[in-house]
């Protein structure tokens, strides 16, 4: 199931167009609020789709009923690009465990690349819902890599996996090979094309570069 949240006119897609453009992404510090405001709009429209439950509360003045959340989802990131979409989705999961991959593009041979990951931390996921945010999905191997790491530890009941900008390539090679799981992909945008480098376009660059400088 693909759900694609800038398909719709609201605020999400004006902030879309900021973390897009070239001249407001000079301002490294909105480029991060806006990815923590995409994040924090994925969390509400996610929400929708967990489990509730009516729980009693007593005001100054009474008792009703009011549906809450009947747990908290675990939330995954890819490091380091993943950290302010991270932050928006515990901005309202604020009682959320958390789950953090360090995952690169390691070059193998002229103009290709493999991924690497060096590290991952998570809860025990049995039985939970997880989701797992990364601002671009481009050719969706990083994703897929991550999510089978994951699982290798242990397993979710559902996993949501969130991408701000995502390539149609990427979103078919995460269909192609999680087929088998339970899963939502979420996406804000859908972009057509992929350099030779594996970046989308017209994407936005390198986010993790526009949040938190260039990297060596």
């Amino acid at each position: 199931m693909i759900k694609v949240l800038g398909k719709n006119n609201s605020i999400f897609n004006q902030f879309i167009y900021e973390i897009r453009d070239e001249n407001i992404q000079k301002d490294s510090m909105r480029f991060r609020r806006n990815l923590e405001r995409i994040g924090e709009i994925f969390a509400y429209e996610i929400s929708k789709h967990l489990e509730w439950e009516n729980k009693e509360v007593t005001t100054p003045l009474g008792v009703l009923e009011i549906p809450v959340l009947k747990t908290q989802p675990v939330i995954g990131s890819i490091l380091r690009a993943g950290l302010p979409v991270h932050q928006g989705f515990l901005n309202y999961f604020d009682k959320a465990e958390n789950a953090f991959i360090s995952a690169y593009r390691k070059p193998s041979r002229i103009g290709l690349f493999e991924i690497q990951i060096e590290y991952a931390s998570s809860p025990d996921l049995t039985g939970k819902t997880l989701i797992l945010c990364d601002p671009m999905m481009a050719t969706g191997s990083s994703m897929v890599l991550t999510y089978k790491e994951l699982l290798s530890k242990s397993k979710p009941e559902h996993t949501h996996i969130v991408a701000i900008i995502a390539s149609v390539q990427g979103i078919e090679y995460v269909q192609k090979h999680l087929s088998n799981s339970k899963i939502t992909l979420w996406v804000g945008a859908i972009d057509d094309e992929l350099t030779a480098e594996a970046y989308i376009v017209p994407g936005l660059g390198d986010a993790g570069d526009l949040a938190f400088g260039n990297k060596m």
